[in-house]
């Protein structure tokens, strides 16, 4: 990055990138996936773990090593890409880049915005969002979690104030129209660029990589990081050393923490698919999902409904409810504008919970061909 003119923008392809692409496709290539006899991990000597992991470690070190990208701050990553800064040396490696008109990047991951408003004259955003646990499974000071996860859309009104949408309905937050400099017109596309690859997760790569071949101590110095940013300092010190108490309680912690860090993003199915826990995973959320519908288990904690009220900017929503440990009896006494029913098994229905997945992930990780390519393949191809 910067070394030339070309790769001064994080819209031209560079070796920071090239090797944090090669780190990703070698951790691919050592773990499992679905083939002909089923899940399981190449029996190629050449993509052993301890080679592939050895490659990955290396390509994910140089790039940390060279200091041609920094980290900077979590929500500050976001809110580049939603400007347009595409100014290399950053947290940003690589961005599919889309003119002002043509891409959906916002349009699909990012907040929902009913009507043409005060931040867009695009109402779109919204269509794909994080599983409702989510939130509630990030540590309360986890600066993550309300740059992730959204519990809220803008009105349909000009100007727009925020509203709440339902358990069932949470945005993901890192993409935001209100977030740009410039007003989207187009009404399908909106031109911002889709992150492909950030440092963040080549330091994590590096410390999955040593934690297998070295052990955990070794791989701390490259999950840290990634945690300061994140928690304030006494429970960053308190999680590392739980995590660092065996290679699997820091194997763990690296599952856990790059959901965290990554969702809304496009690598979760992938990294499930090569730990072999896809359907674990999946499987998980199902269980948590009945239990925060049923508010049990981790979220016996959580009140029956929300209360809010509109801030003194005129759009900003003020919540009460959503952390754990808060309560229905002091919500109610707040005096806040109104209040809602948020969580109960009619918000989130057992059918919808079940419909996270139809037939066995670990049997179906591929999209299926289309029909029509069948037909027009003279035979040769088939699901």
């Amino acid at each position: 990055p910067n070394e030339t003119a070309i790769t001064s923008s994080t819209e031209r392809i560079n070796k920071a990138f090239v090797k944090g692409l090669k780190a990703r496709v070698a951790l691919y290539a050592a773990g499992f996936s679905q083939r002909n006899d089923g899940i399981r991990k190449s029996t190629d000597p050449e993509l052993s773990v301890e080679k592939m992991y050895t490659l990955a470690k290396n390509a994910a070190l140089d790039v940390i090593n060279s200091g041609t990208a920094t980290l900077g701050g979590f929500e500050e990553n976001f809110r580049r890409l939603c400007q347009d800064n595409v100014k290399a040396g950053n947290e940003s490696l690589w961005e599919i880049p889309f003119s002002d008109g043509r891409g959906r990047v916002l349009y699909t991951f990012g907040v929902k915005h009913r009507a043409v408003d005060q931040y867009t004259a695009q109402p779109q955003g919204g269509v794909n969002g994080p599983v409702p646990n989510l939130f509630y499974d990030y540590d309360v000071d986890d600066i993550r979690r309300d740059i992730t996860c959204v519990p809220y859309e803008w009105s349909n009104t000009n100007p727009a104030k925020q509203e709440l949408r339902t358990l069932r309905s949470w945005c993901f937050g890192k993409l935001r129209y209100e977030w740009m400099n410039r007003r989207v017109t187009s009404t399908n596309d909106d031109g911002v660029n889709w992150q492909y690859m950030r440092l963040a997760d080549v330091y994590m790569m590096a410390a999955e990589a040593i934690n297998e071949l070295e052990g955990p101590a070794a791989a701390a110095p490259y999950l840290k990081p990634i945690l300061d940013r994140a928690l304030p300092a006494d429970k960053v010190a308190a999680y590392m050393t739980q995590a660092t108490a065996s290679k699997t309680a820091f194997f763990n912690a690296i599952v856990d923490q790059r959901a965290f860090e990554f969702a809304g993003e496009s690598l979760r199915k992938a990294d499930l698919i090569r730990w072999n826990l896809l359907k674990v995973k999946m499987d998980e959320t199902k269980s948590k999902l009945n239990d925060l519908a049923n508010r049990q288990g981790a979220y016996s904690d959580l009140p029956e409904k929300l209360y809010f009220k509109t801030a003194n900017d005129g759009e900003t929503l003020i919540i009460y409810g959503l952390n754990h440990g808060e309560t229905d009896e002091t919500g109610a006494s707040l005096g806040y504008d109104g209040n809602q029913i948020w969580i109960g098994t009619d918000r989130l229905t057992p059918e919808l919970i079940n419909s996270l997945y139809q037939k066995n992930p670990d049997e179906n990780q591929y999209w299926p061909i289309w029909q029509t390519f069948i037909d027009s393949s003279n035979g040769q191809l088939t699901n």
